[in-house]
């Protein structure tokens, strides 16, 4: 089972992505606070409105109920100006997005990272596996137009920086060559 968290921006549609620990949502909620876009957080929706469909005993936790949580953002996002944190390529509709970011960290750091989240066993080691292997990278670029994916490195905190940079500025053309 891999992890994917996707941020995407309506009106100018934007996904972020990529394994637990790689800074997805601190990304997020700072692109958030710099663009005065809406921040949402699935995980946080789903627990919300019991977005579930059960529970998975062996990675303990809640699956979540993917057409339901669809249905409950499609209409946010209609409407635009939204940051979507969640884990899950496909289950949202291509039309959604104008851009893609897979962010990609060491995997040295990144097992340092989900250890101290209290990842274990299998959790721990399919999410490593899915890092190694770019899964994420590699189910967006088969879920999306590839022209639309990109990869971003978050191993340190410049490279935060400078992948929220990236995305203001992107954002700012995006919505200067849309306006």
């Amino acid at each position: 089972m891999c992890i994917y968290i996707y941020i995407y921006i309506l009106i100018l549609i934007l996904s972020h992505t990529g394994t637990p620990g790689v800074g997805k949502t601190t990304l997020g909620k700072e692109l958030a606070q710099r663009t005065g876009l809406n921040y949402v957080n699935i995980g946080d929706l789903a627990q919300e409105g019991q977005l579930y469909d059960g529970y998975d005993e062996e990675y303990q936790c809640p699956i979540l109920d993917e057409d339901r949580v669809v249905d409950e953002l499609d209409e946010k996002m209609v409407e635009g100006g939204v940051i979507v944190d969640y884990h899950g390529c496909d289950l949202f509709p291509e039309r959604w997005f104008h851009i893609i970011f897979v962010l990609r960290t060491d995997n040295t750091q990144l097992y340092t990272r989900l250890e101290s989240r209290g990842y274990t066993g299998k959790k721990l080691q399919d999410n490593i596996q899915c890092e190694i292997f770019q899964t994420i990278y590699e189910e967006a670029m088969e879920a999306y137009s590839q022209e639309i994916v990109h990869q971003l490195p978050s191993n340190t905190p410049e490279d935060m920086e400078r992948n929220l940079e990236q995305i203001v500025q992107w954002i700012e053309q995006w919505m200067k060559d849309h306006n």
